[in-house]
């Protein structure tokens, strides 16, 4: 199934009911049975499923953070003024985090007087949640600041590396943290001593990054294939090599989605096509083979059996995988 939305795809999600949804540029969420939302006065930046895996949340250059559903738009949070650029929302513990210049703001789904407000030097690019909903990872310059989510006061802990840090995801049992960089690199922690992981040799900048196969492995963009990483046991990645898969010279590989118990990675490529490959046989299955604009957004389910995708713009699509 395919669609035609005319603008920008900031994002492609499933929600609990394995339902796609898309957040678009000219402020609109569309659902895959039909409905469309108007959400923001604007730019949708940023989006992800609701902590209670109904609908998505969505962040806009109007300043709101906004839970849309099929049935309608209700706004979370306001920030005049501010662009709001990166959401994460936790099931656990039912947390939202949000990021609007150099603010991270907390709330909780299940308590609307509940609000926090986190502030760093520089502009925070990214939030993420620990695997219970805890701790909050907050990407900034310099490095990754890590808060607890519920206190009000604190010292938070940071992570430090020299240069900008844009994208974050911890691993599914919290022992590391991971951040892509501005300079085509990624940067790793053992958050337990803050020992380093260094992971470079990137011929592009990576822009997103998964777990799979129940924190066994990571895989990232960045490059012609999808870059593998291996995570298990106590020193994750240090001292070994990673693989890559569904290799191709024509183009780069630009957005990923993996499945978090099984080796599934689906992978979105910046000439318009993307592929699904369980990288454990690094069989490849081909979703979307008509080239275009860059794939702007990938999502996969917890099966692996359905893909969703958005590009650049403003095609997107469904497609079932059948693993």
């Amino acid at each position: 199934m395919t669609y035609a939305f005319d603008a920008y795809v900031t994002a492609a999600l499933f929600d609990s009911s394995r339902r796609a949804i898309f957040a678009l540029g000219d402020g609109t969420v569309r659902f895959e049975s039909g409905e469309s939302v108007e959400a923001h006065d604007g730019a949708v930046l940023c989006a992800c499923v609701h902590p209670s895996g109904e609908g998505i949340l969505t962040g806009g250059d109007d300043g709101r953070l906004v839970w849309s559903r099929a049935s309608g738009a209700q706004e979370i949070a306001k920030v005049p003024g501010r662009w709001i650029e990166s959401v994460a929302a936790s099931p656990e513990s039912k947390l939202i985090a949000f990021a609007a210049g150099r603010d991270l703001h907390v709330r909780d789904a299940a308590d609307p007087a509940f609000s926090r407000t986190f502030t760093h030097e520089k502009s925070v690019a990214d939030v993420t949640f620990d695997p219970k909903g805890r701790r909050i990872a907050a990407a900034t310059y310099g490095g990754v600041a890590l808060w607890y989510a519920r206190i009000e006061s604190q010292k938070p802990l940071y992570l430090k590396w020299a240069g900008s840090h844009v994208v974050s995801a911890f691993s599914p049992d919290g022992k590391f943290l991971v951040s892509a960089m501005q300079d085509n690199q990624l940067h790793g922690w053992r958050v337990a001593d803050e020992k380093n992981m260094r992971m470079g040799g990137y011929p592009a900048k990576v822009k997103s990054l998964t777990f799979l196969a129940k924190g066994q492995l990571m895989a990232t963009s960045g490059s012609n294939g999808v870059v593998v990483w291996p995570f298990a046991g106590s020193t994750g990645p240090m001292g070994k090599q990673a693989a890559e898969v569904g290799y191709d010279e024509a183009a780069m590989v630009v957005r990923v989605a993996a499945t978090p118990a099984l080796s599934w990675v689906a992978a979105g490529l910046d000439d318009g096509r993307v592929w699904a490959c369980d990288v454990t046989g690094q069989r490849v299955a081909p979703l979307k083979s008509e080239k275009g604009a860059a794939i702007s957004s990938v999502a996969m389910t917890p099966d692996a059996a359905r893909v969703a995708w958005g590009d650049e713009d403003g095609n997107a699509g469904v497609a079932e995988v059948n693993p």
